[in-house]
């Protein structure tokens, strides 16, 4: 059920609108009995993590990409990689850091970097 975000160009009256579907026409103000005009926001696309692994590149060429640190979500990849060509098991403090960290919360040890 698409919600949407209602307003009037006349009295500026807005309200949100929950709708069984999608509408063709709108309901009228209130106030004034003009049509309602929906408004437009942006809307987000959100990309998996390989996705936005591969469009970052390898974190061994990071040095090419003067952002790639700058999304977290890159943040412990080369340690990830580097333990598993190992075999090494990751510490669970340091998984857990890294989750935070792709999850938008930097580490605290990195917030002040």
């Amino acid at each position: 059920m698409p919600v949407y975000d209602l307003w009037c160009p006349d009295c500026k009256y807005r309200e949100e609108f929950l709708a069984r579907s999608i509408l063709s026409s709108f309901p009228s103000c209130p106030h004034c009995g003009k049509t309602l005009k929906p408004r437009v926001w942006r809307f987000a696309f959100h990309k998996s993590l390989k996705t936005i692994h591969e469009e970052s590149g390898e974190p061994e060429e990071a040095h090419k990409n003067p952002d790639y640190y700058k999304d977290p979500r890159n943040i412990g990849r080369w340690v990830e990689k580097k333990m598993s060509q190992m075999g090494v098991e990751m510490p669970e403090s340091i998984k857990e850091m890294i989750r935070a960290a792709r999850e938008g919360e930097m580490p605290e040890p990195l917030k002040d970097l």
